[in-house]
């Protein structure tokens, strides 16, 4: 059968495809320090090879790889971790999975190409062997409760205080002092669950420096601008930024649902925000205090 030339068009993207994943594989297997992670990285970097001299058997020509997408890839890998780029990009291959149904006849080699895209699906799942990921509970942990209970401290202040100084002070000595009872809490908690497999005081530490680190990244606004009530806009603003990064981070590399999982979240937040807002309105109007 003769492909026509839209076909051909849309193999030559394909090809293009499997010599850039070639690369990025490559790239990110030499900055992987586990053995076996680093092996089956190869491996698939080699079936993507093989699948890119399939294409180019139709098409006649060499074709270059995407550098920018590779580098792309390889500092996403660099930044975030081996597991989180791979699905990333495999999720994005999925996007562009073949849908010509020319292809499927014309294309002998077709079914077992997209037999081997299916078990890099499931080698790479066996891949998930990160620290970052053993600890994402960790994580979740500190993220979670300094988003909900930090937009409600600074909501509550912001009504019963009404100086951004003065909040962010509050704030400040609120939020070390909790992030520092969250680690230990954590830690005690893990040294309790011997079976977890992780390390309690590093549990502890990825606890605390995530609560920390949201902590700061919530009171800035408040030592940037004069306005309290503008720099809460701000701060409720980068919460559910935050809440939206973190979100998506660990939906692309467990493999969880999206959307749900942020709308809940922010829900959370932003509710609890709301409450302590009207608490701290009432407390300021009962207590008649003005700062």
């Amino acid at each position: 059968m003769t492909l026509t030339a839209p076909s051909l068009a849309r193999i030559a993207r394909l090809q293009r495809n499997e010599i850039t994943e070639h690369h990025i594989y490559q790239r990110i297997a030499q900055v992987t320090p586990d053995p076996h992670n680093r092996e089956v990285l190869l491996r698939i970097a080699g079936e993507e090879i093989r699948h890119y001299a399939t294409w180019k058997h139709y098409t006649g020509r060499d074709i270059a790889p995407n550098l920018l997408r590779i580098w792309f890839y390889y500092l996403i890998a660099r930044l975030l971790g081996m597991t989180f780029a791979i699905k990333l990009m495999e999720g994005v291959e999925q996007g562009a999975q073949i849908g010509d149904p020319a292809l499927l006849s014309a294309i002998p080699e077709l079914p077992a190409m997209l037999a081997d895209e299916a078990k890099h699906e499931r080698e790479l799942i066996a891949l998930i062997d990160e620290e970052r990921l053993k600890y994402v509970g960790s994580v979740v942990l500190g993220l979670n409760d300094a988003l909900v209970e930090f937009t409600g401290t600074l909501a509550g202040l912001t009504f019963a205080i009404q100086d951004s100084r003065i909040i962010a002070v509050a704030g400040l000595i609120t939020g070390v002092a909790a992030s520092l009872s969250m680690a230990a809490s954590e830690y005690l908690s893990q040294r309790s669950d011997e079976s977890a497999g992780t390390s309690p005081k590093k549990a502890a530490f990825y606890t605390g420096i995530t609560y920390i680190a949201t902590v700061a990244l919530l009171i800035l606004p408040f030592l940037l601008l004069a306005s309290p009530y503008v720099a809460l806009v701000f701060t409720l603003v980068g919460a559910v930024l935050v809440i939206f990064v973190f979100t998506f981070y660990i939906a692309v590399a467990k493999d969880l649902p999206f959307w749900r999982r942020f709308a809940e979240m922010a829900a959370i937040s932003l509710g609890i925000a709301a409450i302590s807002f009207v608490i701290g309105l009432l407390i300021r109007v009962l207590l008649n205090v003005n700062v």
